[in-house]
């Protein structure tokens, strides 16, 4: 698939409520600046787009949603006004950039989309039933019994065991590699 240096995957990813979109990575970026500056003005020029163009996205999020995302103060003599993310708005970019920061370390990891069958052949995938988890301060011992008749003891790091909840009895595959053997485990 993407195997050399001329192809690169991306993704664009977009929040949507009921069909419609309501935050994609240039509304993400206006309540990030938003959030730093306190402005809309501010965070307009910070992401180099017209205030026109800021007051309208955000006026869109909120007809879209029934609620703002943006809590605004007026100006006065002591000064200009301001603008503070509302509680959903936080929530929304809090979501955008979880979901962005996984989908990216995803797509960015070689051993994931090998894990999926998208480089490796089905001659390097063993399926089995884990017999045996010993963990170690730093590393964890798992003796996987192949359906075939053989058992296969991958050597792992002990958060990978304990982030795959990998347990005795449990049926995983074995991923061989040409250094290492890792185990993947359906959700």
């Amino acid at each position: 698939m993407f195997t050399n240096n001329k192809n690169k995957l991306l993704f664009k990813l977009w929040l949507e409520h009921n069909g419609e979109p309501i935050l994609g990575k240039g509304g993400a970026e206006i309540l990030e600046a938003i959030k730093e500056v306190e402005s809309i003005s501010k965070a307009a020029k910070k992401v180099e787009m017209s205030y026109r163009y800021v007051w309208n996205y955000l006026a869109r999020i909120e007809r879209t949603l029934g609620m703002p995302v943006v809590k605004t103060f007026k100006g006065g003599s002591r000064g200009g006004g301001g603008a503070l993310l509302t509680e959903l708005g936080e929530r929304l970019l809090r979501d955008y950039d979880r979901v962005e920061s996984y989908i990216g370390e995803i797509v960015g990891d070689e051993t994931y989309w090998e894990a999926i069958g998208l480089k490796i052949s089905a001659r390097n995938r063993l399926k089995g039933t884990v017999q045996k988890v010993d963990k170690g301060i730093i590393t964890a011992k798992v003796k996987i019994k192949i359906e075939a008749p053989a058992v296969v003891t991958a050597i792992i790091s002990k958060e990978a065991v304990e982030e795959l909840g990998v347990k005795s009895g449990d049926s995983i595959e074995a991923v061989i590699k040409a250094t290492e053997v890792m185990i993947a485990k359906e959700k």
